[in-house]
This record gives structure tokens, sequence and C-alpha cells, in this order.
């Protein structure tokens, strides 16, 4: 069993559903951090996320979370989680474990507003 540390990077270039990271096969995906960040000076932007399985089921993670202009989210933190609070009432983050073939997607209410990192510990089940 192999263990890789690494990360994914997007930019929502459109309004439409984007694929932001593929479990590979036989591999088994902790994903640590899902950041997205607005690089909208003046607007706010709203954001979805969704893990599909490989049944091809939609499960909804986010549903038009605001990321505020110049901001940016800790999408998998814990604690107080109201849109009108900062970063600093969030206490941890909160893993999520995604199995082989499963598929993170995000979709913007608006094209080039939004940025989004994922941090991933792979394992590989071979």
């Amino acid at each position: 069993m192999a263990n890789v540390y690494t990360n994914y990077k997007t930019v929502l270039t459109t309004s439409e559903l984007t694929t932001l990271y593929t479990v590979g096969s036989e591999t088994t995906a902790i994903i640590k951090s899902i950041r997205v960040s607005n690089d909208d000076t003046e607007n706010s932007c709203h954001v979805s996320l969704h893990l599909v399985d490989s049944s091809s089921v939609s499960y909804s993670l986010e549903i038009e979370r605001v990321i505020e202009a110049k901001r940016s989210q800790e999408l998998l933190a814990t604690g107080n989680m109201a849109q009108d609070t900062s970063d600093g009432a969030v206490t941890a983050s909160a893993p999520l474990v995604a199995k082989e073939s499963e598929v993170i997607k995000a979709q913007a209410q608006n094209g080039n507003d939004l940025s989004i990192i994922i941090s991933v510990l792979e394992i590989t089940n071979t």
C-alpha cells in the first residue's frame, strides 16, 4: 500500500458543473481540505459541490454556498458554519473519504470567479 499526499487545483472558468477530482482505480482518497477562493473584487459568488459515486448517483456536499468577494472558505470545516461568520469561527476540517472511481464536482454561479484547491491523501489498495 502506497500513501501519496497531493493536491489538485482548478479555476471554475464557467458556470457549468465541473469535475475537480476523480479517485483513481484501486485507490481510496482521504480529502483533507477543499479551499475555495473568490477572486472577484466586488461580487460574492455561490458554489455547489457534489460527490458522485461509481453508479453516477450525485450527493450534495454544499448547495449554493456563498463565497464573499476577495474571501476564501474551507468547505470541509466544522464549527460555526453560518454564512456571515469568518473562518475564525471554524474549529477544524472534517476529512471526506472517497472510494475508487468517485468524483468531486463543483459548480460556480459565475465563471472565472472561483478557484479551488483540494488537498488529498491517496491510498493505493494494492
